[in-house]
C-alpha cells in the first residue's frame, strides 16, 4: 500500500474536477484495512468516481477501491450467488453474468461506477433496480474494526437510496456484495424505449445479452461520455409526486410521462420537468446542461464544483416556481 500526498483528483471523478486530495491510497488488498484505518481520521472511499461532485480541496485521506475478483459462493436450479469484490467495474460484472447465462441485471448494462457503488446508491435504470439482485453486502466498519455483513433487509433500500447513504455514511467500506443471479430470468422490458429498441434491433427471442445490448445502445446515444465531456450521468432523482398533483399536471399539458409507484403516487421524469423550464442545452462558460438529456450537467472543460452545483441550485428552484416539486439531488457532494 502506498501513501501519497496533495494529489490531483481529476483522474479520477467522472466530472473530471481537478481538486487536490489532502492523502490518497489505492486499496488493494482487504488486509490492508487495518493499517488503513490508523492512518487519518477522515476518510472517503472512492470507486469509479461517477456520482460525485467535487467542490473543494479534500482533507483526510481518499481510499481508491481497487478490490478485485467474482466467485461462485454458491448455486442451486434455478440461481447462482456470485460473490463480487467492491472494486469490479460495474459494466464488467453485467457482461461476466451475461456470459455465463444469468439473468436480473441486464437492464443496469453501462451504469459506470464500480460494484460497491451499487448497494449504496442502490443503482437502477429501465425498470430495474440493484435491490432486486442484492443478497449481502459485506463492508468494514471504521468505528468498530472489523467487517459486518448485512442482508438485504438490513441495507434499508430505497430509491437511489441504502442505509450507507444515511445510517452509515462515512463510517463502512463496502468491500464486497453478493448478488442472486437467475438461471431462468424473467425479462422487463416494459420501462423506456426497450421494446421499441429490440424491434429495432430485429430481435424477437428475448435474451439477457439483447436487452443488455438494447440498453447500451439507449445510452449511448442519450447520454454523454464522461471521456468526452465531464458528467455523472443522472443529476437528479425522478420526483414522486400525488396522483392527485399528477392530475392538475395533465389538465396543463397534453402529455406528461409518468411511471406508477402505487395507488396514490406516481414518479414523474426530472429531465422532463427540468426541460420545460428552459434548461436543456443551457450553458455557462465551462459547464451547463446536456444538449441531449436534460437530467445531465456537464463539465466542458474547466468548469468547477461550486459553479455546477450552483447552476444544479437553479434549477431545483425554478422547477419549484413553476411545477411546486421539489428536485433531490442525486449525486454525492465532496
Amino acid at each position: 500500500m502506498q501513501l501519497q500526498q496533495n494529489i490531483s483528483l481529476k483522474p479520477y471523478n467522472t466530472f473530471g474536477i481537478d481538486v487536490p486530495a489532502e492523502y490518497f491510497t489505492e486499496l488493494r488488498d482487504i488486509d490492508d484495512l487495518p493499517e488503513v484505518t490508523e492512518l487519518t481520521q477522515k476518510k472517503h472511499v472512492l470507486g469509479g468516481g461517477s456520482n460525485i461532485l467535487l467542490t473543494q480541496p479534500v482533507s483526510g485521506l481518499v481510499i481508491h477501491n481497487k478490490l478485485k475478483g467474482i466467485t461462485v459462493e454458491k448455486e442451486n436450479a434455478d440461481y447462482v450467488w456470485l460473490n463480487v469484490q467492491a472494486g469490479e467495474v460495474w459494466h464488467d460484472l453485467v457482461l461476466h453474468a451475461i456470459n455465463n447465462g444469468l439473468g436480473g441485471i441486464e437492464n443496469l448494462a453501462l451504469i459506470p461506477g464500480t460494484v460497491g457503488a451499487s448497494p449504496m446508491q442502490n443503482i437502477g435504470a429501465y425498470g430495474v433496480e440493484a435491490k432486486e439482485t442484492i443478497e449481502s453486502v459485506t463492508f468494514w466498519y471504521w468505528k468498530e474494526k472489523t467487517f459486518l455483513t448485512y442482508s438485504n433487509r438490513e441495507c434499508s433500500f430505497g430509491y437511489r437510496d441504502s442505509i450507507f447513504k444515511r445510517q452509515l455514511k462515512d463510517k463502512a467500506f463496502i468491500t464486497s456484495v453478493v448478488y442472486k443471479l437467475s438461471k431462468k430470468p424473467v425479462y422487463n422490458t416494459s420501462y423506456g424505449a426497450i421494446k421499441e429498441e429490440l424491434e429495432n434491433m430485429g430481435v424477437f427471442e428475448l435474451s439477457a445479452k439483447a436487452i443488455a445490448y438494447a440498453v447500451m445502445h439507449i445510452r449511448t446515444s442519450k447520454l454523454p461520455d464522461p471521456k468526452q465531456i465531464g458528467n455523472a450521468g443522472s443529476f437528479f432523482k425522478n420526483p414522486t409526486i400525488p396522483k392527485i398533483q399528477y392530475a392538475q399536471l395533465c389538465g396543463l399539458y397534453d402529455t406528461v410521462p409518468s411511471y406508477p409507484v402505487d395507488e396514490l403516487r406516481v414518479k414523474v421524469p426530472a429531465a422532463w420537468l427540468i426541460e420545460r423550464c428552459g434548461w436543456k442545452g443551457y450553458r455557462r462558460g465551462d459547464i451547463g446542461v446536456h444538449a441531449k438529456q436534460a437530467l445531465v450537467l456537464v463539465n466542458y472543460a474547466h468548469g468547477k464544483g461550486n459553479d455546477i452545483w450552483q447552476l444544479s441550485g437553479e434549477i431545483v428552484k425554478s422547477v419549484k416556481e413553476k411545477f411546486n416539486i421539489e428536485l433531490e439531488r442525486e449525486v454525492q457532494v465532496w
